[in-house]
């Protein structure tokens, strides 16, 4: 094992980092979903400012909820990294990802070099 390979206290570490991550994004879905559902478009209750603005607040939930989807799917794929013995490399060079840059992102599948080359490119 390299020196820039993660040796599995950090594994266990960031295992539970995602895990925690996981549970967080889900109660938030949990929690924002009565902000998703349809706005009532009945003019006698509501005016048509706030009703306008119902809507563009639930459209932002909706937003909300699509990224904490896509969060929970990338959480979910590397947990099963993990699960895999393949978590802490670069999905695309193979080589090891850096310890601290999973620290910072745990679900992260790019080393740092093949990640800058990907928005760049």
């Amino acid at each position: 094992m390299s020196d820039t390979e993660l040796n599995q206290q950090q594994i266990d570490s960031l295992k539970i980092q995602l895990e925690d991550s996981k549970l967080e994004i889900e109660n938030h879905l949990a929690s924002g979903e009565t902000a998703t559902r349809p706005v009532t478009l009945d003019q006698q209750s509501v005016g048509r400012v706030s009703r306008i603005d119902a809507i563009q607040q639930q459209q932002m939930a909706l937003a909300s909820q699509e990224q904490a989807l896509l969060m929970i799917k990338r959480v979910e794929l590397a947990l099963h990294r993990i699960d895999s013995g393949i978590y802490g490399y670069c999905l695309h060079c193979e080589e090891p990802i850096a310890f601290a840059r999973l620290q910072a992102q745990p679900f992260a599948s790019l080393c740092l070099a093949c990640q800058s080359a990907k928005e760049q490119g």
